[in-house]
């Protein structure tokens, strides 16, 4: 698959929730956050407006005919009635309130003495855990900064709703722009990545289960070793015999005696081959003489120098056998 599909693909992938918490929950919690700055800078009057209306939109409340105040004597209390019924609404007009049982308590006992069938408390703070626990008790509706935006925002005035959810909206679409762009980056890097493995992994060897058939291109490939022998694929390849020296110096009868003893090394039934002279071999082995025999004496007629050294067989491991000298050739 190209690279630049995987960074699309990747891209996207990172982008599409990005974009669907921006705008379905972080869009909403921005707005009601500015909506609510813009009801706490609201002078009283008008914020106590907009709840009546509020209240009479969206929760069938009316004003009293007698228009009367509950009997705490504070204009942040007053009542509305539905069905006959009293209803006591109090409004904490402010952001930095946080309300505790005290004072749900305290609202509770002003219900039992206006007569008031309920309670809503009205706050652009906050209602604390107690708080919450002593409303349901009390009978009272909290709505604190928590709720508040979204059901004051229709009668908010026009221009003030619209100023709210452009900056929500604007706010939105920058890091939306910054999503892309880090969506982007994530994508970029792992197309990087996923073409460095595409070059690399051709020149991996595939593994290889036991007892399964090699495949065709490589069985025709492999070369077919012959029966007497397989040399190691490590294996020194040897010098064309044209080019050996039949009387070398001696640093180059080292090299060939050395070559000699590598090739030992790695012959199946030979353990090890040391020269202990410049003419005699001392051979280590784990099969009779009759396999390893040979052995030692392909790699030593390889060289025409050493064709004739002296070969010390010795006894194989725990056997007992006495040591034997040979010759491959004799002069």
């Amino acid at each position: 698959m190209p690279s630049w599909i995987v960074i699309l693909l990747l891209a996207l992938l990172v982008w599409t929730p990005a974009c669907a918490w921006l705008w379905l929950f972080k869009r909403r919690r921005t707005e009601a956050h500015h909506g609510l700055a813009a009801l706490a800078g609201m002078r009283w009057r008008e914020f106590s407006q907009i709840v009546r209306r509020a209240m009479v939109e969206q929760r069938g409340l009316a004003e009293p005919a007698s228009h009367e105040r509950g009997d705490r004597g504070t204009s942040s209390d007053f009542l509305m009635e539905r069905e006959g019924r009293r209803w006591l609404l109090s409004c904490k007009h402010g952001r930095a309130y946080r309300i505790g049982a005290p004072a749900i308590r305290d609202l509770g006992a002003a219900l039992r003495l206006t007569g008031a069938t309920g309670g809503i408390l009205i706050t652009e703070g906050r209602v604390e855990r107690d708080g919450l626990a002593a409303a349901a008790e009390e009978a009272i509706e909290v709505l604190d900064g928590r709720v508040l935006w979204p059901l004051l925002a229709p009668c908010v005035a026009d221009d003030v709703r619209a100023r709210v959810v452009g900056i929500a909206r604007r706010q939105a679409l920058r890091q939306t722009l910054i999503a892309a762009l880090a969506a982007l980056a994530v994508g970029l890097v792992a197309g990087v990545a996923w073409r460095a493995f595409q070059q690399v992994r051709p020149s991996t060897p595939a593994a290889v289960v036991p007892g399964a058939p090699a495949p065709a291109a490589s069985r025709a490939a492999a070369p077919v070793p012959s029966a007497a022998h397989s040399r190691p694929a490590d294996a020194p390849v040897p010098t064309p015999a044209e080019h050996l020296e039949e009387d070398p110096d001696p640093a180059t009868l080292l090299r060939y005696q050395q070559a000699v003893s590598r090739a030992l090394a790695r012959t199946p039934g030979i353990i090890s081959g040391i020269w202990l002279t410049r003419s005699t071999l001392s051979v280590e082995r784990s099969v009779d003489d009759a396999t390893a025999w040979p052995l030692i004496c392909r790699e030593v007629e390889h060289y025409p120098a050493l064709r004739t050294a002296r070969i010390q067989l010795n006894p194989r491991p725990g056997s007992g056998e006495p040591v034997r000298w040979r010759q491959c050739r004799t002069l």
